[in-house]
Order: C-alpha cells, then structure tokens, then sequence
C-alpha cells in the first residue's frame, strides 16, 4: 500500500458537538421559562411591611382596658373613665355564688396602669373594699340588698367586706351572720355589735341632757373601733349600690373624710345665723372656720361617707358633740347642723352623681332608730325588692 493511500483529515469548522455531562436542573428552567413569577416575594415583603407599619401606628391610639397581673385569668378590665359608661348595665344581682378565685398568699403585688386609679404595688388588705354600715333595726333583708347590689356591681367582689354593726344582744350576731352566709358563701362578713361605738360616743358627750343622733355620728366614731380598717366607705343600710365603688377609694388630697353633699338643703335652713356669727366671735376652737359662714354651704349627705382613719382629725367627735351642745339642738334633727357646722371645710366633697351610684328607699320604719316599729311594705317597694330579694331568700330571712 502506497503513502497515497493514507491522508491526514483536512481541518475543517464544522466539529461533532460534544454532549455536556452536567445534568440539566428542571426547577432552574421552570424559573427561567416563567420570569413573571419573580414578583411573588416581593409582594410578600410589601404587605408585611405594611402590616408592620399598621401595628405601629395602632400604638398611638388610647388604651381602654388593661389586665391585673395580679389575677391569674389575666381578664380585661375596662379603665374608669369606659367603667362608668358599662358598669350600671353590668350590675346583674343575683344570688347565684359568684366565681372568685382563690388568693394563693396574703400579700402579692399587682401593676397596672396609673389611670386604673390602682398604685403599682399593692398587698391584698391596701386593695380590700371595706363597706361599713350600721343599723339599730335590724332586719337582716335589709343587709341583704346591700350586699346583694354592691358584690354585682363590684369590679372585684372577693376583694369586697362587709362589716355590719347591729344591735347587741341579737344572738350575738351568730345567726345574722350564717343566714347572710348562706346566700353569699365567698364573701368576706363581720357582723358587730354597737355597745363599744355608744359607749365611745356616750364618754365624749359629757352634757347628758342632749342626746347625740347616732346614726350621724357613728361614721366618726368607727375608726377608734375597728383599728385595722384604715379606710372605708359608710354607707346607709337602706340604699342599693348602682356602680362599682372601688371608685370611691381615690386620693382624698390630705383630707380624713370625703362626703356627698345635697345642695337642696341648705345651711341656712337649719341654723339661725346672727347665733353662728355670735359664736364664731365669742369662741376660739380650733374647728371653728376662719372665714364667715356661707348660708348657702350644701348640707353633707352621710348616706354615703369615705373616712381615711390615718388623715381623720382626732377632734372631729369633740367638735360635733360641741356644736350639738352649743347649738342648743337637743332634738335628733336630720341632718344635723352640728356636722355640717363641723365639717364645713374640713372634708372632701365627693364628685359623683348619687343618682348614678346609690339609690334609697324607704322600707317603712326607721331603720336607725330604738323604737323599730312594724314595717310597711308598699306595691313599689316589692318591685324593687324582686331584683334584689328573691323570695326565698325573702322568706329565708325574714325576721
């Protein structure tokens, strides 16, 4: 075979094309096919950022409510200034028990806003509501309403106590004690007796001829008889709370007492005034008012009284029982002048509307009284009472 038989190939463009040995990734050719697609995470990113800037702003709006830390179901609980709006449409009585939950020690401490009218540390006896009251005839339904329309309306009923001061003698306040019981097992109750707050007021009153009206004078006298309780709300036995009264429980700006006052009866209606400014000449007590009298100064309503013991002034007795005595007022007038005169600038005026947050009725005999005559009851007041008074609880109670 010749040399000629055998050429070297000629070199030429065209090659055989080499086959790649990476695989092809079919998610990549997906994504380059449909390029349109790319805005999905972009949207995303938008509304989240959107989101974000609609949470932000939702921080400027004002706050209605806040939790108790101190309540281990964390509920909502409306600031006063929305409770008053929806605490008289909640108030439902009944004596169904109320759900309560049991305080795991004696002392805790809560944090709450500052608006909620709550400090940011607080024991369990600093956030006790102490209602107090007194009655001389006793008639255990009476009590009942009270307690019934005050633990429905209360924002916390456990942290609600009652202490009823009633007649001494009266099984020693055993059995009005386990009948009220019986229709509020949770609540916190103590029922006493009035010898030791007549024998105060009795020692004071050193003129024996006048006879000081009890009913108005007691509030006064409390503190000196139950020491532990540093502040509390008087409140007459014949009335039905509408509203929470954990809102009474304010700052009383340095001062022992905070009253309601009935502007339709005046001073000067109970009071000669040429003998007020003969005595505000002639005599040098420290309660006497370094101003003239105003004849038209609003009587106080001693339905509804918060006294702070630790601010109360040691000689607010004294000065009422001097008054009385001065004043000739030997009869038990109602009001009496000898508080107002007594109280003038030396008290609180509480800015509520009574309307709002207490109503009274007239259950047909003085409840404050020694006499305790045979009540009458009216076609309205049994109206009132069914919201209240169921009848068995009626029956259960009656005297």
């Amino acid at each position: 075979m010749s040399s000629s038989s055998f050429s070297l190939p000629r070199s030429t463009p065209h090659r055989r094309p080499v086959q790649s040995t990476i695989p092809t990734d079919p998610i990549r050719t997906a994504v380059d096919q449909a390029p349109n697609e790319r805005r999905g995470p972009a949207i995303s990113q938008l509304l989240a950022f959107g989101l974000i800037i609609f949470l932000g702003l939702l921080q400027f709006l004002p706050a209605t409510h806040f939790r108790d830390a101190s309540d281990p179901f964390r509920k909502w609980v409306p600031f006063p200034s929305n409770l008053s709006s929806s605490s008289s449409s909640n108030c439902r009585p009944s004596f169904i028990p109320y759900t309560i939950y049991i305080l795991q020690s004696s002392k805790y401490t809560a944090s709450s806003d500052e608006n909620s009218g709550y400090s940011r540390t607080r024991t369990v006896a600093d956030r006790m509501v102490h209602i107090v009251s007194w009655i001389d005839c006793l008639d255990l339904r009476v009590l009942a309403v009270l307690m019934n329309s005050t633990l429905s309306c209360a924002r916390y009923p456990e942290l609600v106590s009652f202490h009823f001061f009633t007649p001494e003698g009266h099984n020693n306040g055993k059995v009005s004690y386990y009948k009220l019981k019986v229709l509020f097992p949770h609540s916190k109750l103590e029922i006493i007796g009035q010898e030791k707050v007549k024998e105060l007021i009795m020692t004071a009153y050193s003129a024996g001829e006048y006879r000081p009206p009890f009913d108005e004078m007691v509030p006064f006298a409390i503190p000196a008889v139950l020491p532990t309780v540093s502040k509390f709300i008087y409140v007459s036995p014949n009335v039905i709370i509408k509203g929470g009264v954990e809102e009474l429980l304010g700052d009383l700006k340095n001062f022992g007492i905070a009253v309601a006052e009935d502007c339709t009866k005046q001073l000067s209606a109970y009071i000669n005034f040429d003998i007020l400014d003969a005595i505000q000449r002639s005599s040098a007590k420290p309660w006497l008012s370094g101003t003239p009298y105003s004849k038209d100064a609003c009587m106080p309503d001693l339905g509804l009284v918060v006294i702070d013991s630790t601010r109360l002034q040691k000689d607010l007795l004294e000065a009422i029982l001097w008054w009385s005595r001065v004043l000739n007022k030997s009869e038990r007038e109602s009001p009496s002048p000898a508080v107002a005169l007594a109280l003038y600038n030396r008290h609180l005026k509480l800015d509520i509307s009574q309307d709002t947050l207490i109503s009274r009725y007239d259950w047909g005999r003085n409840l404050n009284s020694e006499s305790c005559d045979g009540a009458v009851r009216t076609p309205a007041l049994e109206n009132l009472w069914k919201q209240y008074l169921p009848l068995m609880p009626d029956q259960f109670l009656g005297n």
